[in-house]
């Protein structure tokens, strides 16, 4: 079992085995974090190391007011939005002024559910939505984050992360209805 303040302390105490232990532990969950938001591979494995470098430079200051896997989510989140916010001309548009208007494109669903199964399918519809839907999905959903642990993680107040879930399943259902009914005509 896992005991993060056992952890910490041997970090603290300059013991490199407790960091290895706290990377494996942690590099799926900043993966997921970083991998809904960046496009890039190579940028992806670079904003990975890049969130550990920044876990083990700060992690005296963690008061464990928090868990630790959402201290470390919140690293991940800041340094990916920050790496988007650098590189805005290679990022996909930024989030649409009439979200609720928001839809997405028709490029033949029909052969992207042929070649794809459901999972994979629902990966690609998840990847066309805001970068706000995305997160809020996945820190939800694959994470298993309660609400008020990803408003401590974005900074977006837990009102509107509940809206984001409710509006980003809604775009889901919407389109895998519309999708199923192409499918059956």
């Amino acid at each position: 079992m896992f005991n993060e303040h056992e952890v910490v302390s041997r970090i603290l105490n300059k013991d490199l085995r407790a960091f290895e232990l706290l990377v494996k532990q942690y590099e799926k969950l900043v993966f997921f974090v970083i991998n809904r938001l960046v496009q890039d591979q190579q940028s992806k494995e670079d904003i990975c190391q890049e969130v550990f470098i920044k876990v083990h430079q700060s992690l005296h200051r963690f008061e464990f007011q928090s868990k630790l896997s959402t201290w470390i989510a919140r690293i991940a989140y800041l340094t990916a939005v920050n790496y988007l916010k650098k590189n805005k001309n290679n990022s996909p548009t930024e989030y649409p002024e009439n979200i609720d208007n928001y839809h997405f494109t028709d490029e033949n669903p029909e052969q992207e559910l042929i070649k794809k199964n459901t999972a994979a399918y629902v990966n690609l519809l998840i990847e066309q939505m805001p970068h706000q839907y995305k997160t809020v999905l996945t820190l939800y959903h694959l994470n298993e984050f309660s609400c008020a642990e990803i408003e401590e993680i974005t900074a977006i107040p837990e009102g509107t992360v509940k809206s984001y879930l409710f509006r980003a399943r809604k775009l889901l259902k919407e389109k895998i209805e519309k999708d199923l009914k192409k499918e059956n005509i």
